[in-house]
């Protein structure tokens, strides 16, 4: 136990009977609490408050097998013209998205990318700078700079190495890795393509770009690059996620969510939502934003503010099936705003 918690502890008042019990015993206690409560328990005592922040609370809460998925969102407001972080409360007050305090603006066209309890930021201006935002603290810290300035940049995990693509020049791409366990650049790719780089998915260990007019795959282990004609098929490049490694998306023409299994190569409609779609289209929302967390797909709406979480079902010959689970409103107040991206992040 830090001698931070141990002095906090000495503040307690000497009736309190949290005082008599030994320091891994308090710990084991709220490591099995809900992160959620940890607000409310941080006004209990100074004590509390350090506790609940501290990286021991944490790694115990991993090592008990505790932990849980927290929903978070990037948010572009165009009343601003800022992005900003949420995330999505379900249970305590205020309920819905809610914008975290204390950070700086989010930088314009940046990508995300989340690692465990970190959320990795890397700008989509020209620039050689990157951070990181702490979830248990909602607190910031710089990474070493890039290798080179990039723009335009489009990020997403593999294992514990976040590969970082993005524009070095008018038209030269440059793929540079960022080892989140050792926090230190490594050298790029020797092969990226000077492709179009509007987005980025990653599935089953290999990433997934979409070109100017086709699917790009690219395999880590063997350092090849491939077409992948089936996925070409669709324009999938907008609002895009991706769940058990298979991919989502609104076909905004066909007004149906797709599925792309990469597996067996094939695309397929998300069954059993249409009596859903049609309720929302009828209260306006015609354009809902696919997300994933936790293992369920969730789809946004402007318009009715809901949140829907869809429980997908693989079965038999290979269709997807969805279940309308939970919803939420997501509390926000104005309609000027559209949401970049999603992430989970474990805590």
């Amino acid at each position: 136990m830090s001698s931070n918690i141990r002095a906090k502890k000495k503040q307690l008042p000497s009736s309190s009977p949290i005082k008599s019990l030994p320091e891994d015993i308090v710990v084991d206690i709220l490591a099995r609490v809900s992160a959620c409560d940890y607000p409310r328990a941080s006004l209990v005592s100074k004590y509390f408050r350090s506790l609940v922040s501290s990286r021991e609370i944490y790694a115990r809460r991993s090592s008990l097998g505790c932990t849980e998925h927290f929903f978070y969102v990037v948010h572009y407001d165009t009343d601003n013209r800022h992005d900003c972080l949420y995330t999505l409360r379900g249970k305590e007050k205020p309920k819905g998205l809610v914008r975290i305090s204390g950070l700086p603006d989010m930088p314009r066209d940046g990508s995300y990318v989340a690692v465990g309890s970190r959320i990795y930021v890397f700008s989509g201006m020209m620039t050689s700078s990157a951070f990181f935002i702490d979830c248990t603290s909602h607190t910031v810290q710089h990474l070493p700079k890039m290798p080179v300035p990039l723009c335009g940049i489009v990020a997403d995990v593999i294992g514990r190495r976040i590969y970082v693509f993005g524009y070095h020049g008018t038209d030269q791409v440059i793929c540079a890795v960022f080892d989140t366990e050792t926090q230190m650049w490594e050298d790029g790719m020797k092969n990226a393509m000077d492709i179009f780089l509007p987005c980025l998915v990653v599935m089953a260990d290999k990433m997934y770009m979409m070109g100017i007019g086709d699917s790009f795959v690219y395999d880590p282990k063997e350092s090849k690059w491939e077409t992948d004609e089936v996925l070409s098929s669709k324009y999938w490049v907008q609002k895009v996620c991706v769940v058990d490694d298979v991919l989502y998306f609104y076909d905004y023409d066909d007004k149906e969510v797709r599925a792309y299994d990469p597996e067996h190569k094939c695309w397929g409609v998300v069954k059993g939502l249409d009596d859903f779609l049609v309720e929302m289209r009828r209260a306006g929302g015609c354009w809902p934003v696919p997300m994933s967390y936790a293992g369920k797909l969730v789809l946004f709406f402007h318009k009715p503010k809901i949140i829907g979480e869809i429980l997908l079902e693989r079965r038999r010959g290979g269709q997807i099936w969805g279940k309308v689970g939970r919803w939420y409103d997501h509390g926000l107040t104005t309609d000027n705003f559209y949401i970049t991206k999603s992430l989970a992040v474990v805590l």
